[in-house]
């Protein structure tokens, strides 16, 4: 489905964002490589929008939403998963079949293309301990194989030997023997810290070596300071919150002046987890 001129700001979870110049849902990853095929305008790939703000001018080429993508196979301690599924369903897949290790997922907002992307994670789990392979599509429509050795793989980053492709699915093993976390305590812990029902994108920065990003911006006085409609959570340092109907530019002159302010209290530079578009 093939839509124009959509509002991002209702599919960003900061509700902020101006307009996609096109729209696309593909059917299945057919659909998705013969629509490529014949593009020539650039691409963002979208999955739950919940770690990504799109500049209020909008975005100009063609918006790509995986939500259809959602197959899942299981066999034995093996899932292969498509990249619209999002890491709630994957969790419930996990523990539905005792595939134990990917508790974690149940705490993270998105899908398994976004995790992907930015080896999301929490709680001292991420989600590329669990890959063994991948399903590429690059902007021409072909599709590719890749190993993890393909990457190079750390915090909250995912660099590619291969330009332009995107991820499609991935087939994930599951080891351990039991589980390694409680998803109730996981849910109560992110509950209790973060701004849970508040529009906001999650952890804005990533922690720096050895330090915390919300240390140091709370450290720095920076809770509760607002910008426009846009403010730091008084319930946890490092997440921004869509207070008052912010714009995407009231977020990020909020995101600039953060960083600005701990460069210049702690000389250290925060370095951004959300993707800006």
């Amino acid at each position: 489905m093939l839509l124009h001129n959509e509002p991002m700001s209702l599919y960003c979870s900061f509700r902020t964002g101006g307009l996609a110049r096109d729209f696309f849902i593909p059917d299945d990853v057919t659909d998705l490589s013969n629509f490529l095929k014949t593009n020539t305008k650039p691409l963002l790939f979208l999955g739950l929008g919940s770690n990504l703000i799109v500049h209020d001018q909008g975005f100009k080429g063609v918006v790509i939403k995986l939500s259809n993508l959602k197959q899942t196979k299981i066999k034995k301690n093996t899932l292969w998963v498509e990249a619209g599924t999002t890491l709630a369903k994957l969790s419930r897949l996990c523990r539905a079949n005792h595939l134990y290790g990917g508790e974690f997922l149940s705490a993270i907002p998105g899908t398994v293309g976004g995790a992907l992307m930015m080896n999301a994670g929490t709680f001292g789990s991420e989600f590329w301990q669990y890959v063994v392979n991948v399903t590429t599509i690059n902007q021409s429509g072909v599709i590719s194989k890749r190993t993890k050795d393909d990457f190079d793989i750390g915090y909250r980053h995912v660099h590619a030997q291969y330009a332009n492709e995107y991820f499609i699915d991935a087939t994930l093993v599951f080891n351990q023997k039991e589980p390694q976390q409680d998803i109730k305590q996981l849910l109560d812990k992110r509950n209790q810290h973060q701004p849970i029902g508040k529009a906001s994108c999650g952890s804005v920065f990533k922690n720096p070596e050895n330090n915390f990003a919300a240390k140091l911006i709370e450290q720095s006085q920076l809770k509760g300071v607002c910008i426009g409609g846009a403010c730091v959570s008084n319930k946890h340092a490092n997440f921004i919150i869509n207070q008052n109907k912010a714009s995407s530019a009231d977020i990020i002159n909020l995101i600039t002046h953060i960083q600005q302010t701990v460069k210049s209290n702690f000389n250290i530079d925060l370095e951004l987890e959300v993707v800006i578009k």
